[in-house]
């Protein structure tokens, strides 16, 4: 079994997405010994910000007329769309950055849309993993209600596009502890640490087991 883990998180040793993904990928193992991953950071090794453009300029490029940079691009859209189209399963740690998708995920999208056939379903029936997290809270009731443009995007894009079966993992307020404005929901943020600690690791567990 191969399973395809994607991290963009820019925090480091510091990233709570990457410690979701961490625990997934531990129980996984720990399930299944000789799983292999392929691993992908788009954080710290982002993917060039301008090969979509050139890609899709390719796409509608005569061969004798392409550059070197059409070539170089369409040949990493259809690497990173057939790193999910082999993978049997995947993991995925995508923070909210900016009340969006980060710029690196976004690329890494669409790149892998281009690089793929229109409408393939590319993760078609297969178990996804999405780990999101977010610095402060978006719940219902919140100041900040409806500004997360994450999450819907995600689920959208890797259950409704590429066909995943998804399990979504999400934890807020990551920030508390480490911005002194939100010591007050300390309390909360532990819980909902320990409610996504645990959701990730049964995760991991159950879909290995399969």
């Amino acid at each position: 079994m191969t399973v395809l883990r994607i991290d963009a998180s820019i925090q480091g040793p510091r990233s709570a997405s990457t410690e979701l993904a961490d625990l997934a990928e531990a129980e996984w193992l720990a399930t299944r010994p000789g799983t292999a991953f392929v691993r992908r950071h788009l954080g710290a090794e982002p993917l060039p910000a301008d090969a979509w453009h050139h890609a899709i300029h390719a796409g509608f490029t005569p061969e004798e007329r392409r550059t070197d940079r059409h070539r170089e691009a369409l040949t990493l859209a259809g690497t990173l769309a057939d790193e999910l189209r082999a993978a049997d399963a995947a993991i995925l740690a995508l923070p909210l950055y900016n009340w969006g998708v980060s710029q690196h995920v976004k690329t890494w999208i669409d790149l892998v849309i281009a690089g793929g056939v229109h409408g393939e379903r590319l993760l078609d029936g297969k178990p996804a993993i999405v780990l999101t997290t977010r610095g402060g809270g978006y719940s219902p009731g919140t100041p900040r209600e409806g500004w997360d443009h994450n999450t819907a995007y995600l689920r959208r894009i890797v259950a409704d596009v590429w066909g995943a079966d998804l399990t979504l993992i999400e934890r807020e307020l990551t920030l508390a502890g480490v911005n002194p404005a939100m010591d007050p929901f300390l309390e909360a943020a532990e819980l909902l640490k320990k409610t996504a600690h645990e959701a990730a690791t049964q995760a991991g567990r159950a879909l290995a087991a399969r």
